[in-house]
């Protein structure tokens, strides 16, 4: 069962935003990605949606969520600066079927962490851009990254 870890939609850029950062919604554009997400993440059955609780990231699966019959749990452990904590809590999840929607900073320190090849061509590839998915399986004892999905785009093998 996987673990798909998500990277918010497009929400407009930070320094045009006024107000509370964690409040900036998704522009027009992360709305058609979230949108875009429904059948991507459906096919693969989660079974929980766990989101930053930024509101872009509870927008981003909010329709995922709608469409599933699911809520979209918010925790802490997926919000911006909280790399180590997100891998700790994919570790934690690992066997279970879930979608994790989190921000940049968040999935790619878990992406690197994930990923044995250090190299900086790798560490470029693994940058996620905004909506883009990660597969993540449990291999035993540890986690795997098995694919990428790009909507919109051909995925990743």
């Amino acid at each position: 069962m996987p673990l798909l870890l998500v990277r918010h939609g497009h929400a407009g850029r930070r320094s045009a935003y006024q107000g509370d950062d964690r409040a900036r919604p998704l522009s027009k554009r992360g709305v058609a990605q979230a949108r875009a997400l429904v059948p991507l993440l459906s096919d693969f059955r989660p079974q929980r949606i766990l989101s930053s609780p930024f509101v872009r990231c509870c927008e981003t699966v909010r329709p995922t969520a709608e469409a599933l019959e699911l809520s979209v749990e918010s925790i802490d452990e997926l919000a911006e600066g909280h790399g180590a904590d997100a891998l700790r809590l994919m570790e934690r999840m690992a066997g279970e079927s879930a979608v994790l929607c989190t921000h940049g900073d968040v999935a790619t320190e878990a992406l690197e962490a994930l990923t044995p090849d250090s190299s900086e061509r790798k560490r470029q590839s693994m940058r996620l851009q905004k909506g883009d998915v990660w597969v993540i399986q449990s291999t035993g004892t540890s986690l795997a990254i098995v694919r990428r999905i790009r909507p919109g785009r051909e995925a990743d093998q």
